[in-house]
């Protein structure tokens, strides 16, 4: 004899089965979900990776207005609060690269400004008792603000002379912003360390990009603006503060004379 079966009673076995079977698969996506997760929080920003606090602090360049400066002047070496750190300089428009601001000031802090720099230029840093190794977790941290299209890209200096720009750029900062980015993610061109601008490598279909550049000895570090700068007041330029720089310092060789 035929029983008929109720369709709540089919339903009910059906929630049942599906709660049995869809458990351990639930569990599984669970987990696989905040395994994801877990990486999305690591490289959150562009996939950066570690934040910058698991590498090193190697050195961190503040801007001082010596006793002997009033108003805004070009940037020279007394600038620089650490006298371990070496003021680098490429192009003509560099030495045209001020001060601005006022020394304590939140508001307006003490930074260098482009506003004056009738072309492009870089600016680096050099330790002189160390190089630094920016491979793995290495970092730069900055406060920049930028005005109209002009970017703030980093530069390195490598052991053989080599002059690097970076296609990580800072832009479109309206109000002084601190920004860190990991090295391990960003490209590199060549740059003419006399015109600074970038420049081509021997190779098929016009390559431009340096491929796996070595970092693991780097002479100098700093930032680069490859637009002149519109001059006094409202208009294109990039303002830059504190930077910092995570990595590995490795002693420079010392040469010792023969007896």
């Amino acid at each position: 004899m035929l029983h008929r079966v109720s369709l709540r009673s089919i339903l009910g076995l059906l929630l049942a089965l599906g709660m049995v079977c869809g458990g351990p698969l639930v569990a599984q996506q669970t987990e696989r979900g905040q395994g994801r997760g877990g990486q999305g929080q690591a490289q959150q920003g562009g996939g950066e990776g570690p934040r910058a606090s698991n590498a090193p602090p190697v050195f961190k360049v503040e801007w001082v207005r010596p006793p002997s400066q009033t108003g805004q002047v070009p940037v020279v070496q007394e600038n620089i609060a650490d006298s371990n750190i070496e003021l680098r300089q490429y192009g003509p428009a560099a030495k045209e690269l001020l001060t601005s601001g006022t020394p304590g000031s939140e508001s307006t802090p003490f930074t260098v400004w482009s506003g004056a720099c009738t072309g492009p230029f870089a600016i680096t840093f050099r330790m002189k008792n160390n190089y630094v190794d920016l491979t793995g977790l290495g970092r730069i941290r900055w406060m920049v603000k930028t005005s109209g299209f002009h970017e703030v890209r980093p530069v390195v200096k490598l052991a053989d002379g080599t002059l690097l720009v970076g296609d990580h750029t800072d832009s479109s900062v309206a109000m002084f912003n601190v920004r860190e980015f990991a090295l391990a993610d960003v490209r590199w061109i060549k740059l003419d360390p006399n015109r600074v601008v970038t420049l081509g490598v021997n190779g098929p279909a016009n390559q431009i990009w340096v491929n796996n550049p070595d970092l693991s000895k780097v002479d100098e570090v700093g930032f680069v603006d490859l637009m002149p700068g519109s001059g006094h007041g409202v208009g294109g330029y990039i303002h830059l503060g504190k930077i910092e720089v995570f990595g590995k310092a490795i002693r420079r060789e010392t040469t010792t004379s023969s007896r």
